[in-house]
This record gives structure tokens, sequence and C-alpha cells, in this order.
């Protein structure tokens, strides 16, 4: 198997039935409708449309993590909406008043406004505070060493019951599989091999630079950093955990970096955490997945040789 030639920023999302691509200068939807259609959508919003403050090191992680998030939960109701038309949706009476009151644009926009901002406060209940909350239980517990660490245990299990009981929905599975076209495409296209299917079948679903690698290792990380801070009041240490979620999800986006750049041991320590939670998040796709994360990646690609290198 060739090495690789480039190493892209390009980076992607799986929707349900299709994927989102996301490059320097432009931003990629493609979603298969059940005909066998495919559908096209391309903004000219990339990675690189934020000012020079946005690019620093130490803020552009939590910038890039927030239009994840935004992007993301945005694609995903996008590629929702073709499911919906397909089986002849019909709102209720409540959703219909709406409709009639305020105009369904209005009301759409506001409920994908809600979408957003939700997919961006639940993982940070999920993974963040909630982990706190029930390490608070155990107030009995004198040392601070030992409830810190009880509390990264707690975060460290959410993460995994969460990833490995949701791999285990059919539904879900499905999306998984065009993880794993996105993945097996992004190396296609780093190898600088062309773009086809049998290509990108040849490649691996596992690449260091995932998303779910780096939410994994943004777990240990705050595992880690939150243990220095030992305030045994939880409303305390509700607030501490707020707080430091930007600290945590910079230091660990220049850790990717760096390691993403290397082909050694220590790259191969960090990253194996990330790698081995891809086994549950990613599946081998068929061959109609892959055609769609081609279509997604090709749209995404920039002009000049070099402008999304990592």
């Amino acid at each position: 198997m060739s090495e690789l030639k480039k190493i892209t920023s390009i980076g992607g999302q799986a929707l349900i039935e299709g994927i989102l691509m996301r490059g320097p200068a432009k931003t990629s939807i493609v979603v298969r409708k059940s005909n066998g259609e495919m559908v096209l959508k391309e903004e000219a919003i990339g990675t690189n449309s934020h000012s020079d403050f946005c690019k620093l090191p130490f803020v552009r992680g939590a910038v890039n993590l927030w239009d994840s998030m935004k992007y993301g939960v945005q694609a995903l109701e996008y590629s929702a909406s073709f499911i919906e038309d397909e089986e002849d949706y019909v709102p209720g009476k409540f959703e219909t008043w709406l409709y009639d009151k305020f105009g369904r644009k209005n009301v759409d926009d506001f409920m994908m406004m809600v979408a957003v901002v939700l997919g961006c406060i639940l993982p940070v209940c999920l993974f963040i505070l909630l982990p706190t909350v029930v390490a608070g239980i155990f107030s009995f517990i004198k040392s601070n060493l030992i409830k810190n660490l009880l509390e990264g245990c707690v975060r460290m299990l959410i993460f995994l019951g969460f990833v490995i009981l949701t791999s285990k929905q059919k539904d879900v599975k499905r999306t998984y599989m065009y993880h794993g076209a996105e993945h097996k495409t992004i190396y296609c296209y780093e190898k600088g091999l062309e773009l086809n299917v049998e290509n990108v079948r040849k490649q691996s679903r596992f690449h260091p630079r995932c998303g779910t690698s780096f939410m994994f290792v943004v777990v240990i990380i705050s595992s880690l950093l939150m243990s220095l801070f030992t305030w045994n009041n939880v409303w305390v240490r509700l607030i501490t955990r707020l707080l430091m979620v930007p600290v945590i999800v910079g230091i660990t986006y220049e850790i990717n970096r760096f390691v993403g750049k290397r082909d050694d041991a220590l790259s191969k320590i960090v990253t194996a955490p990330g790698l081995f939670m891809q086994r549950f998040t990613t599946v081998e796709p068929d061959d109609s997945m892959i055609e769609v994360a081609i279509e997604a990646i090709k749209m995404v690609i920039p002009e000049s040789e070099g402008d999304d290198l990592w």
C-alpha cells in the first residue's frame, strides 16, 4: 500500500445516507436518496473562513469544534429532510398551526437554531458536567485525588458506553458505514491515488485525524487537567469544568495537529485510543456509499495544490 503523499486538512462527517466534507474554502453535502439519486449541495464556507485571530494556536481548536458541531447538526437536519420527503411526512396539528402562524421557513429556521444549540450543549452536559455531578454523589470520600480519579473514570465510561451502545443500532450502523467511506476516501486522496471506488475500497477505515479520536482525546485530557482543581463544592466544580472546556479543546487540538504530522512511536501512542474507538464508529461501506464520499470530497478539494495541507 502506498505511503501518504500529503496530510490534508479536509475532514468530514457521516450523515443520514450521506456525507459532509469541509475543505479550506468550501463545504459540501452529498445525500443519496432511496431511488439512488445523489443530491449535491455546496457552500462557499470552509475551514479557513475565519479571521486571523480564530486561526491562532489554542484558539483554533475551540473554533473548529464549534464549526464541526454547528455545521454537523445543520447537515444532519438537511439529510434527514430527504427521509421525511420520501416517507410523505405529514405535520401534526401543532406543527401545522406553527407553520400557519409564523411561516414554514421561520419555524424551520428556528428549529434548526434550537437543534444546533442542543447539539453543542448536550456533549458538554453528557461528557463534562454529568461525570462531575455523579462524582459529587460520593461526597463522603475525603480524598480529592480519589474524587478526581473517580470523575475521570465516570467520564470515560460514559463516553465508551455511549459510543458502543449507539453502534449496536441498525440505523446508526449505516451512518457508521458512511463514516468508514469518508475515512477511506480521505486516505485515498492523501495517497495521491485516483478517486474511484476501486482505489478507495483498498484503504483503511481507521484514520488518526478522525473527529471521534479527537473527542476521545478530549475526554482523556479533560480528566487529567480537571484533576488539578480540587474544590469540594459541586457547583464550583461544575463552573470550573465549563470554563475549562475551551482550554481543554484548544490543548487537545494542538496535540492532535502535532502528532498528526508525525509517524513515530509518540504519535502511535497518542492516536491508539482513538483508533480503537473507530472499531465501533466505523464500518466497512458498500460501493454506493463510497461513491457519495468521492463526490463530497471532490467538491471541496482546493484549486491550488497545497492549500489544504494540515
